[in-house]
């Protein structure tokens, strides 16, 4: 039996979003409702047109609810992605998978909340937490800065890595953000100097400045099929490939479990998933926007998606790769610690609009942008 794909068949036809902010001052539900609407107008469509919805297991905002705020008469379909970041990509693989199997013609994806004002991710807080997390809470792993340290102090002590290293990308993605009037960031580049002043967040391994922001805000966007490409307002974006890759013994969290924690397997087998449905190779991508809620996770996710060798991320960067003007532009709107953190959605907006040509920071006729966040990725390309 061959495997279902959906690479080619399926557009993102419509983005949208709201201001990102430290105090939005409304309900999720209200910022939810604010992006999807936007998303729907650069579609050329009405609430009327949306049959579907996919957001994520975290998500707070009842679709019942948001449909009844936006006034879609009937769903036909929905889903939600496990997980935070890691799933992401994987809204865009319900989505295409919905529309390209007939169960939607367009499905409304989305991402809201107040992650700064209101319930802040990464502090401890009392709550109900899976069985498997008996493993770690008692030993204080209780924030996502500590429990992604413990791997990443792996990486360093391989290569012989310091945190300076990793403050090489903060001052690149604080670069992008100050020239994109939509980040938090904007007019406010860093110099390593003021990544390695910052306080530690987990010595000697994150600083302040290697962390993800906490953003309040949406983002939305539209999926539906591709011989719809020559109708739209805007310029349609064709998901050429998308993929989710989990290997055995892999967690989200606690990803503890592989022979060597210097590694990012998922990222592996994301990267040859997604190279497989194009044809393509690392040479072939024009530019990344890659999932960061740590810095580190950059250079592990550079070497696994084979743009350099394993070890060779601090140098890559360093040399100057991954700027605007390098071989491999990454997070040209500043990333998740420059422009905002809405769990790696905004990425997905940011590589829809360097293919529409519309970007802040754009880039000179990119054809092909990736997508990824480790477990989960897309690569995008101009549709017709």
């Amino acid at each position: 039996m061959s495997r279902v794909t959906v690479a080619g068949s399926t557009i993102i036809a419509g983005i949208g979003q709201t201001e990102f902010s430290k105090h939005s001052g409304r309900s999720e539900l209200q910022l939810a409702a604010e992006a999807a609407r936007s998303a729907i107008a650069d579609a050329g469509m009405t609430p009327a047109d949306i049959d579907g919805m996919v957001t994520f297991t975290q998500d707070s905002n009842d679709e019942l609810l948001l449909m009844r705020s936006l006034g879609i008469p009937e769903l036909r379909y929905w889903s939600r992605t496990p997980n935070g970041g890691a799933g992401a990509h994987t809204t865009i693989q319900h989505a295409a998978l919905a529309v390209h199997g007939g169960a939607a013609k367009a499905v409304l994806v989305y991402r809201a909340f107040n992650e700064r004002s209101g319930r802040r991710f990464g502090q401890p807080n009392a709550r109900v937490t899976p069985p498997g997390w008996n493993w770690y809470l008692p030993f204080g792993l209780d924030t996502p800065a500590k429990t992604y340290s413990l791997g990443f102090q792996r990486y360093m002590f391989r290569y012989g890595l310091t945190n300076e290293d990793f403050g090489r990308y903060t001052v690149v993605a604080r670069r992008h953000a100050a020239t994109n009037p939509n980040a938090w960031f904007h007019q406010r580049p860093i110099t390593l100097e003021d990544h390695q002043c910052s306080r530690w967040i987990v010595e000697p391994i994150l600083r302040l400045l290697d962390c993800c922001q906490e953003s309040d805000g949406g983002v939305a966007m539209i999926v539906t099929t591709a011989d719809r490409a020559n109708d739209l307002p805007n310029r349609a974006v064709k998901v050429a490939a998308v993929a989710d890759a989990h290997i055995n013994d892999g967690n989200i969290m606690f990803n503890y479990y592989h022979g060597d924690l210097a590694e990012f397997p998922e990222a592996r087998a994301l990267g040859r998933q997604l190279y497989e449905q194009t044809g393509l190779g690392p040479s072939d991508i024009d530019a990344a926007m890659l999932y960061e809620n740590f810095s580190p996770v950059v250079f592990l996710q550079l070497e696994a998606l084979g743009f350099c060798g394993p070890g060779e991320a601090a140098a890559f960067i360093a040399e100057g790769n991954i700027d605007l003007t390098g071989t491999l532009p990454v997070n040209t709107h500043g990333g998740l610690l420059g422009e905002a953190y809405i769990h790696g959605l905004n990425n997905i907006l940011e590589g829809v609009r360097q293919i529409r040509g519309t970007a802040a920071n754009q880039l000179s006729s990119p054809e092909t942008i990736m997508v990824a966040g480790g477990h989960s990725g897309l690569i995008l390309q101009p549709a017709g």
